[in-house]
Formats: C-alpha cells, structure tokens, sequence
C-alpha cells in the first residue's frame, strides 16, 4: 500500500491471527484521534498566540520559538516514524509541538495582514473536507499512476524547499518563488494543489489498513500522518495569501 505521504508508505501491517476484533484499528478510530490531535495543536497554538499578546512579551523570541519547535517537531516525527508503536505517545507530541509553530507563524503573518490566520484555516478544513467528499465519491480514482505522480511532485518540493533553507544559511534567497510576484503564487498554488492531492492518498492507505485489520496503535499513526498533511496545508495557505496580499 503506497502512498505519496512518506510517513504512510507501507505503514500499516496486515492482522495477526489470532488478534481480537478490539485490538485492531478502524477507520472510526482515526477519525476520533485525528480530532483529538487537532484539539492538541490548536490548544498549543492559542497558548502561543496568548503568550505573546500579553502586555510586556518580547515578540522578537517569536522566531527562536518557530525554529526550535521545527526541529523538535521534526525529530518527534522521524521517532514515530520509525517506531510506530511509539505513536500513542509521540503523535500527541508531535501535534503540541506543532502547534507551538503554528501560534507562532499565525501570529508573525497576522501582525501584518489581519484575519490571515482564520482565512488560511478555513480554506485549509475546506480543501480537507472537498477531499474527503472527493475520495468518496470516487471522482479521483487511486491508482498506481496516480500515486506515483503525487509522490514524484511531493518529493520535488520537498527537495525544493530543502534546497531553499540550505541556500538561506548562505545568505542566497531564491526570490521568485518568495516574492508576490506571478511564478511565485502560481507556485503556491502548485503546492497547495500536491498537498490537497495527499489526502486522497491518506485516506485510501487508512482505509485499507482498517481493512486489513491492523493493529490498534495505528490509528494513532494514521492520524499522526493526517496531521502532518493538514499543517503542511495550513502552512502553505499561509504563503499563498501572504503573498496575494502583498501584491
């Protein structure tokens, strides 16, 4: 079972005999745990966001807290992972800590373009919910093409925006895909496209695990891996108005 979310790829393994009906995973289960996570970050992004609304914060440790949460995160989500018997414990993690990087974005963009934070979150559980509807209906079939032209795109960016961050420490900024300018929102909305395009893949590889009888702890990683494609959505929706109303 392949998707194009590297953290589903082949994650989901196959029932054991012998294993009850309560100690498998099922789609419900995802669901309610994927809505627990969501209450993790957006309590962790609120407790940001009040930290440095308050009278006297010194906002100039918004951008300490932003990076460190990104390593953190990152290293949360290598350890689930690689150890997806950890996700019970490490998904909730990864989504406080990614909620830290959340409040603190949210807010650095909402200083200078007001109801940016609601807007991007909005369009964000809009394309989640036109996605899920999408899956359903089976107007997008998920085939092996499909897949791997998802995977190849998500892979791209992931190599782009790698190459962005290593040219940054050099001081060497990549501007036509920062600026406001067309390419740069066209690209934006490539991305928002391939990141939209991973929920039909993530749902098609959830189903077929709860199909396939996997273990309970995996609704935990499988809401782990919805989570990470709704920040990176989130994120990327940031970037698109942003730069839409910087023009």
């Amino acid at each position: 079972m392949k998707t194009s979310n590297p953290v589903l790829n082949d994650a989901f393994p196959a029932r054991s005999w012998g294993m009850e009906e309560k100690s498998v995973m099922t789609v419900n289960g995802v669901v309610l745990k994927t809505a627990l996570l969501l209450v993790i970050t957006l309590l962790s992004a609120a407790f940001t966001w009040r930290h440095f609304a308050a009278p006297g914060a010194d906002l100039s440790a918004l951008n300490g807290w932003m990076l460190g949460s990104i390593f953190v995160g990152f290293g949360v989500a290598m350890a689930t992972v690689f150890k997806k018997t950890w996700s019970p414990v490490t998904a909730p993690l990864y989504a406080a800590v990614e909620g830290v990087f959340v409040g603190a974005i949210s807010m650095i963009l909402e200083a200078s373009f007001p109801g940016i934070a609601l807007q991007a979150a909005t369009a964000t559980f809009g394309t989640l919910a036109a996605m899920l509807f999408v899956y359903q209906s089976g107007l997008i079939k998920v085939t092996d093409t499909f897949r791997m032209i998802v995977a190849t795109a998500t892979l791209g960016i992931a190599a782009t925006y790698f190459l962005m961050i290593v040219l940054a420490f050099f001081g060497v900024n990549i501007s036509f895909l920062t600026d406001s300018g067309g390419f740069s929102i066209l690209f934006s909305l490539f991305v928002i496209g391939i990141a939209a395009l991973n929920f039909v893949l993530d749902f098609d590889a959830i189903e077929q695990g709860a199909a396939r009888g996997a273990p309970k702890y995996m609704e935990w990683f499988g809401a782990f891996a919805l989570m990470v494609t709704i920040i990176w959505l989130y994120i990327e929706f940031l970037r698109l108005l942003s730069k839409l109303r910087s023009r």
